[in-house]
């Protein structure tokens, strides 16, 4: 199918307008493959980039209730405009956008990045009946909001819930010049083993976990590339307390944009990448993209020891899993890598393989290509999909003869 004068238009309130799944993933691998892109974002003064796709800034709002109201439909009216084939949005706030833009002739799609229901328990300062009643009445408003809706999943856990939807899973991009050819760690047993953790710092990211193993062992540093609410940050420098020295975040009260991350992929010489999470519900079952750009990167991974972790690691052999609440297990993990430098190249390669094999963006970036074909058979094209079915029939009683 030729998708040359295809329309699409990717749409978000709330995230960067460089979001490494929504800009860098979706947005330009549908540009390569012939679609006409344009993506809908809050306006960032700090972003300045030529981009090959149509970027068009929406008043970013800091009041919640202002962002979902009135960005909405400022996004709402841009998005009508723009008459598309395909519209895919990615946030649950502009469910009630994607329900008034489909009509007959068009498709929309939408993106579930997160486990809304269970990230909605998460949130503490709420009490637990609110939470609760919020859980259960936003899975109720997405039923209903997205009957008609294509559904792309980000995690393949989210099949339990959303069976209808489509994975495209949020694997690392692959580029040569993000990829190690060698393990870089230190030789020299005097030196500081330095452990990096990526994206989004939060406490139920771990970060009162991470911000202790500084004092766990006196040779090791923690740097954070992600980004960190200043409060946050202090409440971490609390808990280093006099090895705070050894604490790094790089990403105090801004967004830490993806190039930069990977600059500290590139150059860095880390013994592991980080993802000591405390136990919820809502991380149990997510494959963190951190593992697999951790992966990319050629380093092993010390993570929580939740079931679907675990078995990621030990079915590529590409890190150790340990109870993020025990400190010993940490800090035996830690120093089994820094012991055995052999050991944690040979993880390193091993999950820097399983990415360039299988869990890459590539592979994502084809499906998704194939996927907005076939939607748009089903949905603006119905006369093509007869066509396409009939002469399938008709193979399939040909070879049976």
């Amino acid at each position: 199918m030729d998708f040359k004068d295809k329309k699409v238009v990717h749409i978000t309130t709330v995230h960067h307008p460089l979001d490494p799944r929504i800009y860098y993933k979706e947005c330009l691998s549908l540009h390569k493959a012939g679609f006409d892109v344009t993506l809908i974002v809050p306006e960032e003064e700090d972003v300045q980039v030529e981009s090959p796709i149509n970027i068009l800034s929406i008043k970013k709002r800091k009041s919640r209730i202002k962002r979902v109201v009135l960005s909405t439909l400022e996004a709402l009216k841009q998005a009508r405009s723009l008459n598309a084939d395909i519209y895919h949005i990615h946030d649950p706030e502009l469910l009630l956008v994607a329900w008034l833009l489909k009509k007959k002739g068009n498709v929309v799609v939408y993106d579930i990045h997160e486990d809304y229901e269970t990230s909605i328990m998460q949130k503490e300062y709420l009490k637990k009946p609110i939470r609760l009643l919020m859980s259960k009445g936003f899975k109720f408003a997405e039923k209903v909001l997205s009957f008609n809706l294509e559904l792309c999943l980000a995690e393949k856990y989210y099949k339990e819930k959303y069976p209808n939807g489509e994975c495209v899973l949020n694997y690392p991009i692959i580029e040569e010049n993000t990829i190690k050819t060698e393990y870089k760690l230190k030789r020299n047993n005097n030196s500081t083993a330095k452990l990096i953790y990526t994206g989004n710092i939060s406490q139920d990211r771990g970060a009162a976990i991470h911000a202790q193993l500084p004092s766990l062992d006196e040779k090791i540093s923690v740097h954070f590339f992600g980004k960190c609410p200043n409060s946050l940050a202090r409440e971490m420098n609390e808990i280093a307390g006099n090895k705070k020295d050894r604490l790094f975040i790089e990403g105090k009260g801004r967004y830490v944009p993806k190039d930069e991350i990977d600059l500290q992929y590139q150059n860095g010489e880390w013994l592991a990448g980080l993802a000591l999470f405390p136990p919820t519900e809502h991380y149990m079952k997510k494959e963190l993209t951190k593992f697999f750009e951790y992966m990319s990167a050629g380093l092993p991974i010390i993570c929580s020891d939740f079931p679907a972790w675990k078995e990621l690691v030990e079915k590529y052999n590409c890190g150790i899993a340990v109870n993020p609440l025990d400190n010993n297990q940490i800090k035996e993990a830690i120093e089994y890598l820094k012991n055995n430098p052999e050991e944690a190249e040979r993880m390193g390669i091993n999950g820097q393989q399983a990415v360039k094999k299988h869990l890459n963006w590539d592979n994502e970036a084809s499906k998704l290509q194939e996927w907005y074909g076939e939607i748009l058979e089903r949905n603006v094209f119905p006369e093509l999909s007869y066509r396409f079915k009939r002469s399938k029939m008709a193979l399939i009683k040909q070879k049976s003869h």
